[in-house]
């Protein structure tokens, strides 16, 4: 079994087309199709089957896509990391984080990693927390930003709780206030039309947890966005919204907390316990931490908002039979679906 015998049938699983997977791998299309059937051969069982204008994977096919998918990511890593310099002049992370905190913190944390290694090449991946943690345990990511609890533990992963955040309603200045004069109670938020994030984004299934846990179903104006819509219809003054309290100070809106223990979300760091992380992702958790740090330090961060962290996340990896990270909670905290 050859590396490049794993690239093309990746290529042939994702484009489902052996033509087109022969373009996507710059060689000819016999040649790539040979090179497969000599990986079935060897593998002793089919991974296509071949109907006229439809190729679909067998279920060897479906078993192997994953593990090849991790192995040629492993491999492009290992490359990687012997070309780094040892100054960090070049080389590349690879971090994925939730759109909430893409639009939060995380500008700035890029900003100060930036200006510390300008020849380090920076790849973002948005998405939902589950998303990410499936890419980076296939190897297609160097670190996440995801929410805490995982829902699901995954022992080649391990996670490192950083702040501890709490969620604000933010509304148009155009609009009259839900309260006047004292912090919000989840109660108040009954028959208040919502702007919604669509289904499986952790702050909607948030807000949702509250409010039926504070015993009514929340009215929703309009709902399906992500973050830079809902923001956008909150604007428009078509409803209020429950945010992170990081992203809501950057708004020109109206914020109005919740009474204590208000809503809060744990953010957290996780990386793969097997793979030891390239120096550039070392400093960049490095600048993670310590731009958490200096906010915190100097009274920066909103309030309800505290650091987790009490230094930066532990880099090696952890042997074999290491048990996993335990999950952050909180038992005041509103639990996030990833």
């Amino acid at each position: 079994m050859q590396l490049h015998q794993l690239a093309y049938f990746v290529a042939v699983a994702e484009t489902r087309h052996f033509t087109r997977a022969a373009q996507r791998m710059h060689v000819a299309q016999p040649s790539l199709s040979q090179q497969v059937r000599a990986l079935e051969q060897e593998l002793g069982a089919p991974l296509f089957n071949r109907a006229r204008g439809n190729i679909s994977l067998t279920a060897a096919g479906e078993t192997l896509l994953p593990l090849a998918r991790r192995i040629l990511a492993d491999t492009e890593t290992a490359r990687q990391r012997v070309t780094e310099l040892l100054d960090l002049r070049h080389g590349t992370v690879r971090l994925g984080a939730t759109p909430s905190l893409c639009t939060g913190f995380l500008p700035d944390v890029l900003r100060l990693f930036h200006q510390r290694y300008p020849g380090i090449r920076l790849l973002v991946e948005e998405g939902g927390s589950r998303d990410l943690i499936r890419d980076l345990a296939g190897g297609g990511l160097d670190l996440a930003l995801i929410i805490l609890p995982l829902h699901s533990s995954d022992p080649a992963l391990a996670t490192s709780p950083l702040i501890r955040e709490s969620l604000v309603l933010v509304s148009s200045l155009d609009e009259p206030p839900v309260v006047t004069g004292r912090a919000l109670a989840v109660a108040d938020l009954r028959d208040h039309p919502l702007v919604m994030f669509r289904r499986g984004y952790d702050l909607r299934e948030a807000t949702v947890g509250a409010c039926r846990e504070a015993g009514f179903e929340p009215t929703f104006a309009i709902e399906g966005g992500e973050m830079d819509a809902v923001l956008g219809f909150v604007t428009a003054g078509l409803g209020s919204a429950v945010i992170p309290s990081m992203v809501a100070r950057r708004l020109g809106m109206r914020v109005t907390p919740f009474v204590p223990p208000g809503l809060q979300r744990t953010i957290g760091l996780a990386r793969r316990r097997d793979v030891e992380p390239t120096r550039a992702a070392v400093e960049l958790q490095r600048a993670l931490w310590e731009y958490l740090r200096d906010i915190s330090a100097a009274g920066n961060l909103p309030d309800g908002t505290r650091l987790l962290a009490t230094s930066p996340p532990a880099t090696a990896p952890s042997p074999p039979d290491a048990e996993p990270c335990p999950p952050a909670g909180n038992s005041q905290s509103v639990p996030l679906a990833p």
